[in-house]
């Protein structure tokens, strides 16, 4: 992986900081993405203590608010002349409905929106840096949910965990389609599931979800165990050709039949592109 450029989002704790001090072992060059500047800060001194040589550079960044994703964007273009590595990890669950700056659902908007605009905004210099690979956090909490296409913004109900759901079949479902456009280009698109990592996720919604999250820690796996497939999509030469499939434990699986639906993919990919048009168009024209 040396001279790799790899940009990581949500990389200051979890599976996306061990997978990021593994690839700065490798030689990689990583940019970190991260919303406290002090989180950040830390994190990169982890990762630069793995390092080999590797530089690792910090960016700080809202993934909730579009205007912060395409500020993100920019800053990425105007620094790396070459991206090798988009991985899309940043995500989280909230247990009461809340709405962005930009009138959009939360967990919709980090953990859909985000990846998909970051990534639409990186294409050209993904493309130009060919092969490349993007790499998507999804999850298999995706199984049973469905994408409520008559209620994107969660204003006739709200679960926490059932949004997560819609979002991480949101995930594969942008995996699907991203890669579908992006055949013949060199880019490949694809997304994984993690396992149940033992991290500080879900751990701010209340006595009931900290209390399950505690219970659980005992059966989930590590942090370094849960980024093992993130890290391999990221380096391992018997993927460079394979785009637009979901892993888990360095194995294809197949995720749940909505989740395999092309109609569905096309169709979202769409409604998406209309979410986040006026922020999109905005930065693809300073670019």
């Amino acid at each position: 992986m040396n001279d790799k450029q790899i940009l990581i989002t949500g990389a200051t704790n979890g599976i996306g900081l061990a997978a990021a001090e593994a690839l700065a072992a490798l030689g990689a060059n990583l940019a970190i993405v991260g919303r406290s500047k002090t989180r950040t800060r830390i994190a990169s001194a982890r990762i630069r203590a793995a390092a080999r040589g590797a530089t690792v550079a910090t960016f700080i960044a809202d993934l909730s608010s579009q205007a912060s994703v395409c500020r993100l964007a920019a800053e990425i273009l105007a620094r790396y002349p070459k991206l090798d590595v988009l991985v899309n990890n940043a995500g989280a669950m909230y247990g009461t409905r809340q709405l962005t700056k930009d009138g959009i659902e939360l967990t919709w908007a980090v953990n859909h929106l985000a990846p998909f605009l970051l990534s639409k905004l990186l294409l050209r210099r993904l493309k130009e840096s060919a092969p490349a690979r993007i790499i998507t956090t999804a999850s298999q909490a995706h199984r049973g949910a469905r994408i409520p296409f008559d209620d994107l913004n969660a204003e006739r109900s709200y679960r926490g965990f059932g949004r997560y759901c819609e979002t991480k079949l949101a995930n594969i479902l942008f995996t699907t389609e991203l890669a579908r456009r992006l055949d013949g280009t060199g880019v490949t698109a694809n997304c994984f599931h993690p396992g149940l990592v033992a991290t500080g996720f879900n751990r701010s919604n209340g006595l009931l979800m900290d209390l399950g999250m505690t219970i659980l820690r005992p059966v989930s796996r590590s942090p370094e165990k849960g980024a093992e497939t993130l890290v391999w999509l990221a380096t391992s030469p018997d993927v460079a050709n394979v785009s637009g499939v979901y892993f888990f434990d360095q194995e294809q699986r197949s995720p749940s039949p909505e989740a395999q639906d092309t109609e569905t993919a096309r169709r979202l990919w769409e409604i998406s592109e209309r979410q986040c048009t006026v922020s999109a168009r905005s930065a693809e024209a300073r670019s």
